[in-house]
């Protein structure tokens, strides 16, 4: 693993039930992946390749838009350690979880 992303995927939406039928399809997508991930109140964190993630990226606004968004803008953040590891999603939180 030597990326991870986190993304916050904002689409347009008629109400507050439309919007989260439609970022919940993102994230039911993301789930489908097999990649480990965290949901988050305000986003969700991916670990894997970093190829992977980036196509991934692309297609949760493809999903967002298929889900009846007329539009969709995200906030992406990206860690890339090409020649090694990054700190896990388990590093990071689990000990402000327990």
């Amino acid at each position: 693993m030597n990326a991870s992303v986190a993304i916050q995927t904002l689409p347009e939406a008629k109400n507050d039930e439309d919007l989260i039928r439609i970022v919940d399809e993102v994230i039911d997508y993301i789930k489908s992946t097999g990649l480990t991930y965290y949901v988050g109140p305000f986003e969700t964190a991916i670990e894997g390749d970093y190829d992977e993630l980036m196509d991934i990226v692309k297609e949760c606004q493809h999903i967002a838009i298929r889900a009846g968004a007329p539009s969709v803008a995200a906030y992406i953040k990206v860690t890339y350690r090409p020649e090694g590891e990054v700190l896990t999603i388990d590093k990071k939180v689990t000990k402000h979880h327990q």
